[in-house]
């Protein structure tokens, strides 16, 4: 059986925030499996989020590393309104949980808070939550297959997008 410690499952995570942190969206992409899924759930009422990405409203949804590419190439082109001018992120990662699903599957639950500063506006925000990843084992190394970000203050005054949260 092929395990992930505790500290290779967080220093995992790390990596994947130092990424989104400083704009390696090559590398992060790489971090993702063809067939993932990167999802944030809405919030139906006030204690009850929402379950089913495609009948329910979500605040982020990609199925497929595809569509995270597009995501990133809008990013990159300039055309998107949120990134015209990219704000400055800074992700915090903390009780990391991992918890083996099968021989290449594992899960791993964890919080986070991420601050970020909109040049444009010079307003800053912070975004907590937890995120639930699903990582399996391909090719001798750990991708993600599943991201799910459960943001806890969704009253947003800014854009999100996939590198600010």
């Amino acid at each position: 059986m092929s395990t992930l410690s505790q500290a290779e499952a967080a220093a995992f995570l790390y990596r994947e925030a130092l990424f989104l942190n400083s704009g390696d969206y090559d590398a992060w992409l790489a971090l993702y499996t063809a067939d993932c899924l990167f999802w944030m759930p809405a919030w139906r009422d006030d204690g009850t989020p929402t379950d089913d990405p495609e009948r329910e409203l979500s605040l982020i949804y990609y199925r497929g590393r595809r569509n995270l590419e597009d995501r990133i190439q809008r990013i990159r082109s300039g055309f998107s309104a949120a990134s015209v001018v990219m704000p400055r992120v800074a992700h915090m990662i903390g009780n990391v949980l991992t918890d083996p699903v099968d021989d290449v599957r594992v899960r791993l639950d964890s919080s986070f808070i991420v601050n970020v500063h909109d040049v444009r506006t010079k307003r800053d925000h912070a975004y907590f939550g937890r995120y639930e990843h699903e990582l399996r084992l391909e090719n001798g190394g750990w991708k993600i297959s599943r991201k799910i970000i459960r943001l806890m203050n969704d009253v947003v005054p800014t854009m999100l997008d996939v590198y600010g949260v």
